[in-house]
């Protein structure tokens, strides 16, 4: 069987909720009952068909083609399965994954991955602002599964992360790692001010020196025997984070946040 592909035959002016099309929801439905599908247009309501040409029969396996930055909620509380988007996706993407594979060839917005429990997601492009964070009101961020950017990030990456890997191949932005309390967030580029900040537990594993809050001590040179099987555990990936020559195990390593608990930890390649 091929993909089951939605392909977009125009850009809608207003944003698009696209939670309805998860592999899930879509397992066994006939294709006229797919293409009747209604999705949430801005104020109004647009059946499938109306927005997208589709094809293939896989719901295991869904194309989103042409997509485009206004296309929110892909791959929402996905449970299985994969999702490929070719372009970029909207907010929310993978909001609440419980399983399976999202894979974005371009850029997505904000929230990404928030409060996410388990599976894999791979932009290719950047990512916008609250990476894997907890919704707003809300304590309990990522708490579980893989997320690799092979782009730059926004603000607040992994705020009130719980659990999973963040990987960013690329740079990123302010208070990467703000208030999490358990987790792995590992940026090779550059990151914004006050990495960690607030942060109780959990690790930040830094390829550049970052510019910490006054909350973090320096608690020397240390070589770190978990480091090698944490990359070992990175060689599936498509991405720099499964080349040899990234991988290290001799850090400088800052304690912190001392405001908070103080257990979390911010790893410094030397």
């Amino acid at each position: 069987m091929s993909a089951l592909t939605f392909t977009l035959k125009h850009r809608p002016a207003q944003r698009v909720d696209m939670s309805p099309l998860v592999c899930q929801r879509l397992e066994g439905l006939d294709p006229a009952d797919i293409a009747a599908i209604e999705l949430i247009n801005g104020k109004r309501k647009i059946r499938v068909d109306a927005l997208f040409s589709i094809s293939g029969s896989d719901a295991q396996h869904i194309v989103i083609a042409n997509s485009f930055a206004k296309l929110d909620f892909i791959g929402r509380e996905l449970q299985g399965g994969q999702i490929t988007v070719q372009g970029s996706a909207g907010a929310y993407l993978g909001m609440a994954m419980q399983g399976g594979v999202i894979k974005v060839s371009q850029d997505a917005g904000m929230f990404a991955a928030c409060e996410m429990k388990n599976g894999y997601l791979q932009i290719d492009g950047n990512a916008g602002d609250f990476l894997g964070a907890a919704l707003p009101g809300n304590k309990q961020g990522m708490k579980g599964g893989t997320v690799l950017v092979k782009g730059d990030v926004g603000a607040r990456a992994g705020d009130y992360m719980r659990r999973g890997n963040i990987l960013i191949e690329g740079d990123a932005g302010d208070y990467c790692g703000s208030r999490m309390t358990a987790g792995t967030i590992a940026v090779m580029g550059q990151t914004g001010r006050y990495p960690g900040y607030a942060m109780r537990r959990g690790t930040l594993l830094l390829w550049r020196q970052p510019m910490l809050s006054a909350g973090f001590n320096d608690c020397g040179a240390h070589t770190l025997s978990f480091l090698p099987i944490l990359f070992a555990s990175f060689r599936g990936l498509d991405s720099r984070f499964a080349d040899a020559g990234e991988a290290f195990k001799r850090v400088r390593r800052y304690g912190g946040d001392m405001a908070e608990l103080g257990r979390g930890e911010v790893l410094v390649r030397i």
